[in-house]
């Protein structure tokens, strides 16, 4: 889930149980198959897969899985089905949801993101009721734990590269691209350093604060649901999550 920090998204995937992962893995699958569909077997000369490579390798996807799918999109018609459908709607207390969606069938989709939104106190919107509250950037994610790299540096790099703006915090750079940008601006960094993720999000421009336990709880529960549902690749929320998320 994507909120104010795309570090808390790849934190909680690389924590999840073997479960969590086998499902991750499918929906980057999906992802993989269909930017192969649209652009061809070689990343190299297709950025969409190149992107999601590198997103499949931040998730700790085995190459052998990787490379198995890629093979099986070229030389198949699976995938030609698939539709990108995005859902928008409003959580407890208001907050603002995107859910963004792979399907095989939109009304199979349609019918359990509404019943996620419901079921837990929010409520499905139409197209655009909650998408101009988000910006869309490319969010490159550099993890530096150790605190081996200079600050400094890897803002200089970052700026003379192309990116809008750099932070570091608990050990992680975000830096901040043009969404159009975030493929150069990664190439041009990705020689240097090791790029955990970098990708097109969706940014809250305002967050909102819960301090009602019903509503703190059935916040994380229509997110789950959200995300535990195949054909969900992302939702972005404007939750003030807490840290402990």
């Amino acid at each position: 889930m994507s909120g104010h920090s795309k570090w808390s998204t790849i934190k909680r995937k690389k924590g999840a149980n073997d479960a969590q992962r086998a499902k991750i893995f499918t929906k980057i699958a999906r992802e993989i198959i269909v930017a192969v569909k649209a652009g061809g077997p070689d990343p190299e000369n297709n950025a969409s897969l190149k992107n999601v490579i590198a997103k499949a390798h931040s998730n700790n996807m085995p190459n052998d899985n990787i490379n198995r799918t890629i093979k099986k999109a070229a030389q198949s018609g699976e995938g030609d089905n698939y539709e990108a459908i995005r859902y928008e709607g409003y959580g407890p207390a208001g907050v603002a949801v995107i859910v963004e969606t792979l399907t095989d069938n939109r009304n199979r989709t349609a019918a359990d993101v509404r019943a996620a939104f419901s079921k837990y106190g929010g409520n499905m919107g139409t197209t655009g009721c909650v998408s101009f509250m988000f910006d869309n950037k490319g969010i490159i994610v550099i993890e530096d734990e150790d605190g081996e790299l200079d600050e400094d540096e890897v803002t200089m790099d970052a700026l003379e590269a192309g990116a809008e703006d750099v932070s570091f915090e608990d050990g992680v750079y975000e830096i901040e691209t043009d969404p159009m940008e975030v493929d150069a601006v990664r190439e041009a960094l990705e020689g240097k350093y090791t790029i955990s993720s970098a990708e097109a999000s969706q940014v809250a421009q305002t967050l909102t604060t819960l301090t009602d336990e019903k509503q703190i709880a059935n916040m994380r529960k229509m997110l789950d649901t959200l995300e535990d549902n195949d054909d969900v690749q992302e939702v972005y929320h404007s939750w003030d999550m807490p840290e402990d998320e």
